[in-house]
């Protein structure tokens, strides 16, 4: 039997993109604050989340999620 060994920050990547998929940013930042998920390096979970983002992708995600409601 073998075990996969699911790589920590890979996985906190993984879950942060799925509460930003199905929840508004407020929400998953009081969620993030109340686990106490602030520690860290910010700025490196930022680039690994953002990599394939820039102004033009972010500003259609943000006015298609604010169309949806």
């Amino acid at each position: 039997m073998t075990i996969k060994v699911i790589n920590e920050q890979q996985n906190l990547k993984e879950v942060i993109e799925v509460l930003l998929t199905h929840l508004e940013p407020s929400k998953v930042m009081k969620f993030w604050a109340a686990c106490q998920l602030g520690k860290g390096d910010y700025l490196q979970l930022k680039e690994n989340l953002f990599a394939q983002e820039d102004v033009d992708s972010l500003y259609e995600k943000i006015k298609a999620y604010e169309d949806r409601e």
